[in-house]
């Protein structure tokens, strides 16, 4: 029952990025590598799903067809947060497809998520990318990448999903992870 409640609440948060919802806390481990995953292992509880592992290998190296785009911060980011600079990469390739987010300028340790979106930037991302349209509003239906800010400011993360995205994924949204969180930044995936 607490992992049907638990798992409610994420799809609040996913379905809405930033409806008002209660805060979510932080993984503490990192999802497994794509290597050692089957198909089904990024579905779960939360704690296991495939929010991204900071170890994996960066878009940029999977080879495959590489997209990169550069975040711009959006009028709905929050006060504070209006210098984040950063730089998103989707790579498409045989083992599916691979996204890695690089941040600078955010507020230091805290939790952040973002989500490859269908929609340009001109329109703040548009919905959430799904393999399969109208499906599941969690990975791997969707690709979720979770992460915390260093005391630097900096963060980044890589997710991995076996699906290769379509031309459909063309944007990454990111906020933060708390009730009512506003997007920030996007970039468009070029």
């Amino acid at each position: 029952m607490k992992l049907k409640l638990t798992l409610a609440a994420f799809a609040v948060i996913a379905a809405a990025c930033g409806s008002a919802v209660a805060e979510i806390a932080p993984t503490t481990t990192a999802a497994p590598s794509m290597e050692s995953m089957t198909p089904g292992d990024d579905m779960g509880d939360m704690g296991a799903m495939n929010m991204g592992d900071p170890n994996a290998v960066p878009a940029a190296a999977v080879g495959g067809d590489l997209v990169t785009g550069t975040f711009r911060v959006l009028g709905s980011a929050p006060a504070g947060l209006d210098r984040v600079q950063g730089l998103a990469q989707l790579a498409r390739h045989d083992g599916g497809t691979t996204v890695t987010i690089n941040f600078e300028n955010l507020v230091p340790a805290r939790d952040y998520v973002a989500h490859v979106h269908a929609g340009s930037c001109f329109d703040d991302g548009g919905s959430h990318y799904q393999f399969e349209a109208g499906g599941s509003v969690m990975p791997p239906n969707e690709i979720h990448l979770a992460f915390t800010s260093q005391a630097d400011g900096t963060g980044f993360m890589t997710a991995e999903n076996h699906m290769v995205a379509s031309r459909d994924a063309t944007a990454v949204v990111v906020h933060q992870r708390t009730e009512n969180a506003p997007k920030i930044a996007c970039a468009d995936l070029r």
